[in-house]
């Protein structure tokens, strides 16, 4: 019986992995990509020191291992080692998120750390 109760889980984390939407390190060459392809873009904006950034890293974790988001590409920008990309970003603050969907912006979320709040942004750049 644990053997079967394994397996089941095995498979179902498997399952969530070949959902993922993917995550990237943010480069302006592959924004850029992603824009002219028309696709879906969440960029997050964090720092490894911000506690905001801490509590929203495991709940789009799992929205983006959502079978409906596994078309986003999650783009992180480092607060601290990337001020070209924060300005262009308009990011004042780290816990910054920006939603995209071809290039355009269509969503933005700064400190947001409830489930509710990132999945409608994560959800604006998937529609």
């Amino acid at each position: 019986m644990q053997l079967a109760k394994a397996a089941a889980l095995l498979a179902l984390a498997a399952s969530s992995i070949a959902w993922a939407g993917p995550q990237e390190a943010y480069t302006a060459a592959r924004f850029d990509q992603l824009a002219k392809e028309g696709k879906p873009v969440l960029v997050a904006v964090h720092a490894d020191w911000c506690p905001t950034c801490k509590a929203q890293k495991p709940i789009v974790k799992e929205l983006m291992g959502a079978p409906g988001y596994k078309d986003v590409t999650e783009l992180t920008v480092d607060f601290d080692k990337d001020k070209p990309a924060v300005q262009r970003f308009k990011a004042g603050m780290q816990s910054t998120m920006v939603a995209f969907k071809g290039g355009k912006e269509v969503g933005r979320s700064v400190g947001d750390t409830t489930k509710a709040g990132l999945e409608s942004l994560v959800k604006k750049a998937a529609e």
